[in-house]
């Protein structure tokens, strides 16, 4: 039997990078699958099929988390299309750099409320849902920035480091309902992004981290499918670093 066999999971900016990843790992793992989208519908439709040649059922939402009413009609919606909610993924997330003299509050703004907002509108959505079923996996998408700080990213370091204390508190109010709710801080990854970044540049990072190498969308996936299984029924409140040792 896969991992994720029979649940139904609710990842948010699931188009690109590490959503995407994920998306894919869940349904290689035999989850049905729920994500959002903000770019083209076509490019909605390209990862339906995608997913659904995995087998599973497979629907995209076009919809912005960082808007509280769309998050809720979003949950509301899923659950009528799925029956179900086992996994919510809050992976939606912006950044908005630059040096604290030199960042505007639009700047500030964007990033919190993408972020952050979106954070606490998904789980308030998916919340009387997973409280009915008495169980449930929150997973809530944060980064070693969140952890460590990092200059010229004040607001994402906030918006991240928000995201940790969200999830701590969001596990100790609902562990007792059987839902579990963590956060995965991922290090230096290699995607789209990344990929226009000077080579010196990436370079020089990744000769700091232990592993000496980025990781990978799949790394942060394959920690994803850990916490959304079965497997980590007694993890719950915790921030699982996949960043190749760099706090270390």
């Amino acid at each position: 039997m896969k991992l994720l066999e029979g649940k139904v999971a609710l990842i948010t900016g699931a188009s690109r990078g590490i959503g995407h990843g994920i998306a894919m790992a869940f349904a290689a793992q035999g989850a049905d699958i729920a994500f959002t989208y903000l770019s083209s519908v076509e490019k909605g439709q390209a990862l339906e099929a995608e997913l659904s040649a995995f087998g599973v059922k497979a629907k995209g939402y076009r919809s912005d988390a960082s808007d509280y009413d769309q998050a809720q009609t979003l949950a509301q919606d899923v659950v009528k299309d799925f029956g179900r909610i086992d996994i919510l993924v809050n992976n939606a997330g912006i950044t908005r750099d630059g040096l604290l003299m030199r960042m505007g509050k639009d700047q500030w703004d964007a990033v919190i409320k993408t972020n952050l907002d979106s954070v606490f509108n998904l789980t308030k959505g998916v919340q009387r849902t997973m409280l009915k079923q008495r169980s449930g996996s929150i997973i809530n998408m944060s980064s070693v920035v969140g952890i460590k700080g990092n200059a010229g990213q004040a607001n994402y370091a906030a918006s991240k480091a928000g995201i940790i204390g969200f999830t701590k508190s969001v596990a100790l109010e609902l562990g007792s309902r059987g839902i579990r709710c963590n956060a995965i801080a991922p290090g230096f990854i290699a995607t789209e992004m990344t990929a226009a970044l000077d080579p010196k540049v990436v370079e020089g990072w990744t000769e700091a981290i232990p592993l000496k190498r980025a990781g990978t969308v799949e790394d942060i996936a394959n920690a994803c499918v850990f916490l959304g299984s079965d497997m980590s029924t007694y993890v719950t409140g915790q921030v699982l670093s996949v960043n190749g040792g760099m706090l270390t």
